[in-house]
């Protein structure tokens, strides 16, 4: 098994990741702004979680033809749910109080959402995307099929030809990849929620001081 070959994996992965975080993002915030918008938006991610991996990608294949991006749309697509779902989660959990606070201080609702609630949301918001990336590490092996190439040729090959030497190999490289992801996003995920704590506990004291003042 050659480097190549796994720097194909984490580039098929890298891509997708990098497509899911912008479209996952932009359709959770129009999930959690456009109410007339939101059956449809979660219904779709939804669907799409349920459609073998094997099934879409051969779809895709006779639009984008047999190479990599068909292997990164079809990753992307695979893994919006995580990310749509987290971001509306995230953004409907926050405090109304604190809405009504930045909205008290002048902002626009676009305002709010940028510079108040993405912030606040942004931990249930990682943990979405952490769940994607990791999920689309063992996605991204069947792209083999399409012509992806990847750690999945590797298997298929692998498969065929009976060598379970380097079927091993490159399962363990998976599951390595998978690790190392999970628990590196782990440790960022753990100290966004610390932060974001702290962040709400020095807010409620700030509050709690005001209101002895007056």
């Amino acid at each position: 098994m050659s480097v190549e070959r796994v720097l194909q994996h984490l580039y098929l992965v890298g891509m997708a990741a990098g497509f899911t975080i912008v479209i996952g993002l932009l359709l959770g915030v129009l999930t959690y702004m456009y109410r007339p918008l939101r059956p449809f938006i979660l219904w779709t991610v939804d669907i799409l979680q349920t459609i073998p991996v094997l099934a879409l990608l051969g779809v895709i294949m006779l639009v984008a033809g047999a190479s990599s991006t068909t292997v990164i749309i079809g990753i992307v697509l695979y893994s919006l749910l995580p990310v749509v779902r987290n971001t509306y989660v995230g953004l409907t959990s926050i405090d109304p109080a604190l809405k009504e606070a930045a909205t008290g201080m002048g902002m626009t609702k676009v305002q709010r959402l940028l510079s108040v609630e993405i912030q606040l949301a942004f931990p249930m918001i990682f943990t979405g995307i952490r769940i994607a990336i990791v999920t689309s590490i063992g996605t991204a092996v069947f792209g083999a099929v399409v012509g992806g190439g990847g750690l999945g040729s590797v298997i298929n090959r692998a498969i065929l030809i009976q060598d379970m030497s380097t079927l091993m190999e490159a399962t363990l490289v998976l599951m390595a990849m998978a690790i190392v992801f999970d628990f590196g996003m782990g440790y960022i995920e753990k100290r966004l929620k610390e932060r974001r704590t702290q962040t709400l506990d020095f807010d409620e004291d700030k509050s709690m001081s005001t209101k002895e003042v007056l």
